[in-house]
């Protein structure tokens, strides 16, 4: 009986669906509710923590014990302490409980701890609203697996990076209503912190009526025993990311962005008076400048990789990142003094404040180019029995990674750092980081290499793409026009692939390290070198055992006149010991460019030429391994390509 409603779900998500656009999803059950509901914990939190730390940093004296420079670090602190606490436990809840129960459960819980923190306000209590800041960490470490592991089940391969994109708007938006919420009750003369009091406890009820309509959500392991020992269970949960190595690499590539993100999230009050001398009215403007821009990164992933999970999109985006953080560095760190508290509209008369803006919704809009593919990636390579754990690995990281975060700024700005220059601090690790994630999962960079080019110098169009496996093993053969084919066979992939591809290339000091990592397969003829051709043959056999796609162009090499060579027997060699599906594919407009071997490709005309073409990658049906001989595969091909080369 469990496994069965599991079963009709998955099926659910693999099915191809109707394609709209993913605002269209806000119109339908399995994901509206469950959206309105994440916004409005999101919401919720973000009123709360931004009435709290706005009322210790500009009303310090109604709190005793506070000390106004290090409370906005100090609350971020508290709030994802639990993260690292419960984060195991909560993953496993998650695989174990349907998610809809536990959606319901976790708002409930919502409004108890909201009660917490409307007395606190109403108190003017620092402990109490200290102990509601950890009781609301605790309640988003509970709802973060079911958040992440909801969408999967719901949502087809091609919905989820759409999914995901709405999520990660809705989740901004949320912050920004939230911070002005938060920070124009706290303005209130004598009562905004009751005023915080009422709006917080009101939008936990509303959060928890919504989650009734939140659909069923099977469970995908509910015979699994729960270990309560957070610790051993940490490092099982660490240990359970570790065993796929991109999946993992990506989570900490998530994990880095929480630390740049809580870094900018929790200067910005002491930015705002202390560098730019504003009131708490131009935190705000921050704030919805910063939300807008990561909410409108998120929306542009959709359309940027066209329907899929592409990770090109996350080195793009953390270039991005750092080079609008270290402009803001310049364009902040020597503003003159106000001699007085800017308000809204005095900060933005003042054209230096522009560029201000501009490098944090930048800045955000390419953090949103990060972060969409690489929670897409790992939801969609994770296995959905322990998805949820997957997720809570992800949560415990992003929490030492932000507890880090505030450890740096408390210290930098108590050796007298200036934010601007935590700012460049935290660019300039970006970078290194980037570099250093990238050099350990080189498709990273391929993708992003890939999507650079289909979106620079050509315009790709996919014909048949759908027939290129989304799982299982198959082999892939196209003709060899140009240098490029792999990276543009690669940009029309839904799924990495494993090239075969001359020895050669990998005595080349760049291309043969980022091939190697990449996982190609060097291969040489006969007559040059016999042993690295059997090698080849089982390494191909291992990658289709293990249900990859191989591709190889069994021309041998490139065109020198824009027509098909004859097609070696290596792909029959390939299928005779691994019978898998062959799919034939053709590129066409490749023919003429800079990266062919046309006698005309010379620069900088041809460039010209690869910067307007449209070239195009075309699928055909797949087919069985007893019929896939090189006449037959070469006759297909041609048939693909047409008259155009």
């Amino acid at each position: 009986m469990s496994e069965r409603p599991l079963t009709m779900a998955t099926d659910a998500r693999r099915a191809p669906r109707h394609e709209h656009s993913q605002f269209g999803l806000l119109k339908e059950r399995r994901f509206a509710p469950f959206f309105w509901t994440q916004f409005l914990g999101a919401l919720n939190d973000n009123v709360f923590k931004v009435g709290f730390t706005s009322l210790v940093t500009y009303e310090t004296a109604q709190f005793s014990g506070v000390d106004a420079k290090t409370a906005a670090f100090l609350i971020s602190a508290i709030f994802i302490l639990p993260f690292v606490l419960f984060s195991a436990t909560s993953g496993q809840i998650a695989d174990k409980y349907d998610k809809a129960t536990l959606t319901r459960f976790v708002k409930t819980f919502e409004i108890a701890v909201m009660l917490v923190g409307a007395a606190g306000f109403a108190l003017h209590h620092a402990v109490l609203l200290y102990l509601c800041t950890f009781l609301m960490g605790v309640h988003s470490t509970l709802f973060g697996p079911v958040k992440y592991a909801y969408l999967p089940q719901h949502l087809d391969q091609r919905e989820l990076v759409g999914g995901n994109g709405l999520v990660e708007m809705g989740t901004f938006v949320a912050i920004l209503i939230g911070t002005i919420v938060g920070g124009v009750a706290a303005a209130f003369a004598t009562h905004g912190a009751l005023v915080l009091a009422v709006v917080c406890v009101a939008v936990a009820c509303a959060g928890r009526a919504i989650s009734s309509a939140v659909p069923a959500t099977p469970a995908p392991q509910p015979d699994l025993r729960i270990n309560w020992n957070p610790v051993t269970e940490t490092l099982r949960n660490l240990a359970l990311a570790r065993e796929n190595r991109t999946v993992f690499l990506s989570l900490l590539g998530i994990s880095w962005l929480w630390f740049v993100g809580a870094t900018f999230l929790t200067s910005f009050f002491s930015f705002a008076k202390d560098v730019l001398s504003a009131n708490p009215d131009v935190v705000t403007v921050l704030l919805a400048t910063f939300s807008l821009g990561i909410g409108g990164g998120s929306l542009l992933c959709e359309r940027l990789s066209n329907r899929r999970v592409e990770v090109g999109l996350v080195p793009l985006g953390s270039i991005g990142m750092s080079v609008f953080a270290i402009d803001l560095y310049f364009a902040s760190h020597a503003l003159p003094s106000a001699g007085h508290l800017l308000d809204v509209a005095q900060f933005l008369s003042r054209p230096a404040h522009w560029r201000i803006l501009a490098d944090l919704f930048l800045l955000a809009m390419f953090g949103g180019f990060y972060s969409v593919p690489l929670y897409a990636l790992i939801q969609s390579r994770s296995q959905p029995t322990r998805r949820a754990r997957i997720i809570a690995a992800n949560n415990i990281l992003n929490a030492l990674f932000m507890v880090v975060s505030a450890l740096m700024a408390i210290a930098l700005t108590s050796l007298g750092v200036r934010i601007p220059g935590i700012f460049l601090t935290t660019a300039l690790l970006n970078a290194v980081v980037a570099i250093y994630i990238y050099s350990l999962v080189p498709e990273f960079l391929l993708r992003f290499v890939a999507w650079v080019l289909v979106h620079t110098f050509y315009r790709i169009r996919l014909v048949h793409a759908e027939r290129i496996p989304e799982t299982g093993p198959a082999v892939l053969v196209c003709n060899h026009v140009s240098y490029v084919d792999a990276l543009v066979i690669m940009a029309g992939s839904p799924r990495p692939i494993r090239f075969v591809m001359d020895h050669r290339i990998f005595e080349t000091p760049f291309a043969g390290w980022v091939f190697r990592h990449a996982k190609a397969i060097p291969i040489a003829p006969t007559h040059e070198n016999a042993a690295l051709l059997e090698r080849a043959y089982d390494a191909c056999a291992e990658a289709l055992a293990q249900g990859d796609l191989v591709c190889i162009f069994p021309e041998g090499k490139l065109t020198a006149t824009g027509e098909i060579n004859a097609f070696r027997h290596g792909v029959t060699r390939i299928v005779e010991r691994t019978p898998v599906p062959v799919i034939p594919m053709a590129l066409r407009g490749l023919w003429g460019s800079v990266f062919s071997r046309h006698a005309d490709a010379r620069w900088p005309r041809p460039l010209r030429k690869g910067m307007t073409s449209r070239l195009s990658l075309a699928v055909g049906e797949p087919m069985e391994p007893s019929a896939a001989t090189p006449e037959a595969l070469q006759t297909i091909v041609t048939g693909l390509r047409g008259p155009r080369k």
